[in-house]
């Protein structure tokens, strides 16, 4: 691990691409438009990146339903898909250091999280996926002797990956390697915030031996980039990790045109449930940690703890503890327990949401409904984790998305007000349990409104576990053999055999 001043040399001199990827080649945009990409570092201008528009997207698709038609790629034997992935996952690792240094100058991230956590991620990804690539049967069913039924898994066609900045490599790679293996061509569209890592890590793509025009890439605002793919005729999927209110927008979109498969990954406000016998301390520091890991910036951040009365002042002792321990510092320190929002507008948007929460009667225990300083860097997006008590059912920040490092701590006096209060809210992505009674741990999880429950622990798994939530938080699962689905369809082949 580099030191911390090697970091900030490195940043000086870092490589920041701006152009579209179209068919393998980088290429100008056919939009006379463009926007400032901001580091919330320090709030200081990386680069103009120009947005693209809906004639941009035209010629994307048109160049990867070229790379399907003529088969060069969903043609290739799998084992074949499945060593170019693998040799991407090891171009990832080769080049950690300077993904990560883009992905925390993009987005605030500690530098030392995006290369430990996130890059492995990524490359672990892209190898599971290539691993699995030949391993995947078809099925034939007993149908006769005089018939041969066949049932196989075909590529969808042109896939649109719409992705999110808070883990802007780790959710692009959870949608090409699965909607690659499976043998379709993609375009891509990394948030505003993150292009740069986006169109780095599709660079390595290419040198891995992804056929040109395989995947593509089309940075520009979500309203119309996003939407021109939304919208667009010619393409067969839409794959989306973001806000509710653009994710039914996809489904709007998808009805208004060719009626494509969309699959939405909606957010969440999970719930982190803390039974009396419980291991308090690590229950209460894992809830509060998973709370502000990434800055809050997590879909599946266990922004609010649900706690028997009986405990509650010691589990608000544990959690204040862990808010003073990752107070946010530059992201390019080696040792930065946090970083920076993503956005001075985020970074407003959150303080928003700890000044109604106090307005409406939740106790300011740690943090602020100010701008945390960061010696060096008063122009950062800095906010100090904070931890809310009193927070009751029904309150604003008990039932909206923060998507910051905000925990919100509420009493309960039974489990079965436990359960009530976290299937309470609209979102169904993630929760845990945290007893040592293995009844009670079994009768909560199974009530549990949710995609993903953890007992005695917190963002746990690996790529054999889908990740995905139900109710508000969306449908489809991400990660597994299960996503490869998504990216396929079934075809009947039933075949009469003479006797």
């Amino acid at each position: 691990m580099p030191s911390e001043i090697d970091w900030i040399e490195k940043a000086a001199s870092v490589r920041l691409p701006a152009r579209h990827l179209v068919g393998g080649d980088w290429v100008d945009p056919l939009a006379d438009d463009a926007f400032d990409v901001i580091s919330p570092r320090d709030g200081s201008l990386l680069k103009r990146v120009s947005h693209g528009d809906a004639h941009d997207v035209d010629r994307a698709v048109a160049s990867a339903r070229a790379a399907f038609n003529d088969r060069r790629w969903s043609g290739m034997r799998p084992a074949a898909r499945g060593a170019v992935l693998r040799r991407w996952a090891e171009l990832v690792q080769e080049h950690a250091e300077d993904l990560a240094l883009t992905i925390s100058l993009e987005m605030g991230k500690p530098v030392r999280e995006a290369k430990n956590v996130e890059l492995r991620a990524v490359a672990n990804c892209l190898r599971w996926y290539g691993e699995i690539a030949d391993k995947r049967p078809d099925e034939s069913p007993a149908a006769g002797d005089d018939v041969l039924a066949l049932i196989t898994r075909e590529p969808a066609g042109v896939v649109a990956a719409v992705v999110p900045w808070n883990f802007p490599l780790t959710m692009t790679a959870w949608k090409l390697g699965p909607s690659l293996v499976a043998g379709n061509s993609v375009v891509l569209k990394p948030a505003e915030q993150t292009p740069f890592s986006a169109l780095k890590l599709a660079e390595l793509g290419l040198e891995a031996g992804l056929p040109a025009g395989v995947l593509n890439v089309v940075p520009g605002r979500g309203d119309v980039v996003g939407q021109a793919l939304g919208r667009h005729m010619d393409v067969d999927v839409v794959t989306f990790t973001g806000s509710p209110a653009v994710g039914r927008a996809f489904l709007r979109y998808s009805g208004e045109s060719n009626g494509k498969r969309v699959w939405p990954e909606l957010g969440g406000k999970s719930a982190s449930v803390i039974l009396p016998g419980a291991d308090i301390e690590k229950a209460a520091r894992a809830s509060a940690a998973g709370s502000f890991y990434n800055q809050g910036q997590m879909c599946s951040a266990s922004s609010r703890v649900v706690v028997h009365r009986d405990i509650a002042d010691e589990v608000l002792h544990f959690a204040r503890l862990q808010a003073r321990e990752m107070a946010p510092a530059d992201p390019l320190l080696h040792d930065a327990p946090s970083g920076a929002l993503v956005s001075e507008q985020h970074l407003q948007r959150v303080l928003g949401y700890v000044r109604t929460a106090v307005e409406e009667g939740a106790e300011l225990l740690e943090g602020s409904t100010g701008r945390h300083s960061v010696d060096g860097h008063p122009n950062g997006s800095y906010v100090a984790p904070t931890v809310l008590g009193g927070v009751k059912p029904g309150m604003t920040i008990e039932q909206e998305e923060v998507f910051g490092p905000v925990l919100s701590v509420i009493t309960v006096d039974s489990e079965e007000e436990a359960i009530r209060v976290a299937n309470g809210t609209q979102y169904g992505l993630a929760a845990s349990v945290w007893t040592r009674d293995l009844s009670a741990a079994t009768r909560v999880s199974r009530r549990m409104q949710a995609g993903i429950v953890w007992v005695n622990c917190f963002e746990e798994g690996d790529m054999t576990v889908p990740f995905g939530g139900v109710k508000g938080s969306g449908f489809g699962r991400d990660k597994s053999a299960h996503a490869i689905d998504k990216f396929t369809d079934l075809k009947t082949i039933w075949m009469e055999v003479e006797p």
